[in-house]
Order: structure tokens, then C-alpha cells, then sequence
């Protein structure tokens, strides 16, 4: 069924809207944000839209370019950030049986978090390592484009209320002590052990801009990629070969692949179901 005319128009209108809205970010303040998955991209805008109390996709512009605070609202609502410790356990046991082995042949090495978002797979990562015994051979860097939930990261405090659902994932992961021994809780949140993020680098890093700025053992990049139009996705693979190592891992989240991406052939698959990949050519 056709939509009405001037229904057709106004999606066309905000369209044009959106485009010139991103076109602006981009200018004014460097992120881009042209290449993301539209129909998300849409809904995350709309959003901020109702937050701001404003009815055209051109008033939030003209507050956004304008106002540094409003824009930083945006950005919150535009980089996604739904995370969970030890999110998909199956995940953390497959990198303990798969992952694991291959980083104790090395006397040092390095595992990037792109797209931390507010650390809950950082410290699960810390966390498996200390219990493999590896915290002080791996050094973790975490980067997100969002200084925000970099700082909530860094922090290491998270709703006191999830622990139950943490400490389940965590025992489904494959935790080997009582998850409660990693942090003490204080009023309404729970703050994790310091010295699990002792090492860990916490940093901004743009995955659409930002070129790549070591070689890692492994790069973990859960659920980021879904969000990207397949330009981007184009893009971010071709970063992520270059910043591994030979016979480097690389982890994608559970809806994300490695198919049809410009570097499928240098891949082996470690573990299908868990979207983990070893780096051979």
C-alpha cells in the first residue's frame, strides 16, 4: 500500500533533514556519522528530538550546532551503549577455551576493546585474565567515541540492581570464584576491584576517523558493527586487519560476520558460533 503524498514528502523532507544534520556534526565538531545504518540512525535522532522538545529534525540542528551540551546528549543517544557484564557467557567460555591458550605463548601481549561503551566488557575481560592467570601479560586497551561513557568506564561503578544478572552470566562464563569478591557496594551502585583496570588504557577513539594506533593480540568489537551501514563495515574491517598481528583473534558479536567483508580470506574460523577469528595472512 502507497503512502499518502504528502506522507512521502515529509520522510523525504526529514531525510534531507538528517543528512544536512549529520553533514553539520561532521563539520562542526568531527564526528561522522554518515555512514550508520539509517532506519537506526533515524530512531536515535527522533529521540533526541522528544528530549530537546523540538518538532524538526532542522531545530535540533540549529541547537546542536550551536550548543556543545546538546550536541553531547546526541552523541550519548547516537553511540549505542547496551552492554552487560560477561554479555553472551557462552562468549566468555569460548575465548577461555580458544582465546586463552594462544595469549599464554606470548610474554606480552595486547587485546583492544573497540567500542567500550561504559566498561562492562572491560571488566569482565580483566576479570577472566586475573583468573587465567594473565593480568599482568595482557594489556587491555578500551576506546569508545564517547568521552562520557569512557569516564563511567574508568570508574568501575555500575547498578547495584544488576549484580544478580551479572553474578549468573558470570557463573555461566565459566568464573571460578565468587563473583561478590570483586566488588564492594556502595549505596545503590557496585565498585569494582581498582586493580582490575590498573593497566587497562582507557581512551577516545573514533572507529569511522581515527586510524589504527597499535598491533593487538586480540581486538574484541561486539555488537558495534550491526549499527553500521556496509560502507563503514567495510572501513572498520579493513582497520581491524591492520591493527592485528599474525594469527591475531578477532571477536564480532553474535548477529556480526566476517563475510563479505574485504579481508574474509585471511581469516580462519576459531570458534563459528562465537563469532571468533584468527588472523592467517
Amino acid at each position: 500500500m502507497a503512502l499518502p503524498v504528502e506522507r512521502s514528502e515529509e520522510l523525504e523532507l526529514e531525510q534531507i533533514e538528517i543528512e544536512l544534520l549529520l553533514e553539520g556534526i561532521h563539520r562542526r565538531y568531527g564526528f561522522d556519522f554518515r555512514d550508520y545504518a539509517p532506519a537506526s540512525l533515524k530512531r536515535r535522532v527522533r529521540r533526541r528530538m522528544e528530549g530537546e522538545k523540538v518538532a524538526t529534525v532542522s531545530a535540533l540542528q540549529d541547537l546542536v550546532l550551536h550548543d556543545p551540551v546538546v550536541m553531547e546528549r546526541l552523541l550519548l543517544d547516537l553511540s549505542v551503549n547496551v552492554t552487560a557484564m560477561f554479555r553472551d557467557p557462552t562468549f566468555f567460555a569460548a575465548f577461555r577455551e580458544k582465546v586463552v591458550p594462544a595469549l599464554r605463548t606470548y610474554p606480552f601481549s595486547r587485546l583492544w576493546v573497540a567500542g567500550c561503551s561504559t566498561g562492562e566488557e572491560v571488566y569482565s575481560l580483566a576479570i577472566l585474565l586475573a583468573e587465567e592467570g594473565l593480568a599482568d601479560r595482557v594489556r587491555i586497551y578500551a576506546t569508545d567515541i564517547n568521552e562520557a561513557v569512557i569516564e563511567t568506564a574508568r570508574l568501575g561503578v555500575f547498578p547495584l540492581d544488576k549484580m544478580q544478572e551479572y553474578t549468573q552470566n558470570y557463573i555461566r562464563a565459566g568464573g571460578s570464584r565468587s563473583f561478590s569478591e570483586y566488588y564492594v557496594a556502595r549505596y545503590n551502585g557496585a565498585q569494582f576491584a581498582r586493580e582490575l583496570v590498573e593497566g587497562v588504557v582507557f581512551a577516545q577513539h573514533n572507529l569511522v576517523s581515527d586510524a589504527a594506533f597499535n598491533e593487538f593480540n586480540v581486538i574484541t568489537c561486539r555488537n558495534v558493527m550491526i549499527y553500521f551501514a556496509q560502507p563503514l563495515q567495510t572501513h572498520v574491517h579493513r582497520l581491524f586487519y591492520e591493527s592485528l598481528t599474525m594469527f591475531g583473534v578477532l571477536a564480532l558479536g553474535q548477529k556480526e560476520t566476517i563475510r563479505f567483508s574485504p579481508h574474509e580470506s585471511a581469516y580462519e574460523e576459531l570458534d563459528a558460533d562465537e563469532r571468533l577469528y584468527k588472523k592467517v595472512r
